[in-house]
């Protein structure tokens, strides 16, 4: 199962609006075959695993998968057809498809015909490869990560601003990895004007990979100057969508337009774009899910409305102990550790000197939003 979880990770950001997975047959304690879902349209993984066989299983054969085998036709055939046509006599099985439509179907196919059936094997492992289907197919809506990086008390730059590099180069690698991953990356004005980020997924060997990048911008005060951010003005620029309101310039709308840069523009009592308004117009342009990177203001927003679905934090050994350096995340009024804001499935990993952990957020009851968060941006 391990090594089908590793074939299931080569489809990684290729395989939306489907999940990723990863199959391996094996005869007489050996590895047959395999075969992974490698884009959405291509073969599912079972049936890729059967057809790179290039004959019949033999009649031992046992199929690993790391999801359950769909049960119903769609564009490539049902799995449970290619596995039953096959004459495979058992099939073991990771994770079971979270779609309800079919949650437990392809289990039932298989054991209605004979095959023997083993399924929760490295299940927690096989579910957080998709965390993005997950999330959409069960509720139908995009998901919704924010990334940080900070020092050990909370802080994100020194008190004259200066914030690179916080975390090492491993962490940074890693942030490509994720960046990789998502279908769409924002990022807020403060950030954008500050750091000029280019938001495309770089790794090593690897052709650069550029996401749908949002900048949400309410007044298109990123625009005001000549001297554009890369974002709107590089190769990639057609990519690029800012997120405002009528509060921006017309004639900054269509400096953007210009040059073809989209611009998404919502109703809104203030300059804040209002995320769910962001969220629900995502899902109807089918963008299933967005890594918010920064900056704090953003973040912190998108925490106290209640828009975010699950964090990736990073940490690095590093301490300001200064109390006017900029933190992390703030506006909410947390007065009892009942009302804070917590990490579920949470997950860790040593990136050099940093840490990173992340998880699903779960959001308490009571919180009050702090006066202040009404003046961010």
């Amino acid at each position: 199962m391990r090594r089908a979880i590793g074939l299931a990770l080569r489809g990684w950001g290729r395989t939306h609006p489907n999940p990723m997975v990863g199959a391996v047959l094996v005869e007489d304690g050996r590895v047959a075959a395999e075969g992974l879902h490698e884009r959405d349209g291509g073969p599912h993984a079972e049936r890729a695993a059967i057809d790179s066989l290039g004959r019949p299983p033999g009649p031992h054969a046992t199929l690993y998968v790391t999801m359950e085998p769909c049960s119903t036709a769609g564009r490539t055939g049902a799995c449970t057809g290619a596995i039953l046509a096959a004459g495979i006599r058992r099939v073991v099985v990771g994770a079971t498809d979270p779609n309800p439509a079919h949650a437990g179907a392809g289990f039932a196919v298989l054991r209605g015909a004979g095959v023997e059936t083993v399924t929760g094997v490295l299940e927690a492992e096989c579910a957080d490869i998709n965390l993005i289907y997950n999330h959409w197919i069960t509720r139908g809506t995009p998901f919704l990560a924010g990334k940080l990086a900070s020092t050990l008390d909370g802080r994100i730059a020194t008190r004259t601003g200066e914030s690179k590099w916080i975390t090492g180069g491993v962490a940074r690698e890693d942030v490509h990895r994720w960046r990789a991953l998502f279908p769409a990356i924002a990022v807020g004005a403060g950030t954008l004007m500050a750091d000029d980020p280019r938001l495309t997924a770089r790794r090593e060997g690897m052709a650069i990979e550029c996401p749908t990048r949002f900048v949400f911008d309410g007044r298109l005060r990123s625009v005001v100057d000549d001297r554009l951010p890369a974002v709107y003005s590089d190769e990639f620029a057609r990519r690029t969508v800012a997120v405002t309101t009528r509060h921006a310039g017309e004639g900054y709308v269509r400096k953007l337009r210009d040059r073809g840069v989209g611009v998404w523009i919502f109703d809104s009592a203030d300059a804040r774009v209002p995320l769910a308004k962001f969220r629900a117009r995502c899902a109807d342009e089918g963008i299933i899910g967005v890594l918010f990177e920064g900056g704090a203001n953003l973040l912190s927003r998108a925490l106290s409305e209640r828009e975010l679905d699950y964090l990736i934090a990073y940490q690095a050994p590093v301490i300001f102990a200064d109390e006017r350096s900029k933190p992390v995340l703030g506006g909410l009024r947390t007065e009892r550790l009942s009302q804070a804001i917590r990490l579920a499935d949470v997950r860790r990993l040593n990136l050099g000197d940093d840490s990173l952990a992340r998880g699903r957020i779960v959001y308490p009851d009571g919180v009050q939003i702090d006066e202040a968060l009404s003046g961010l941006g």
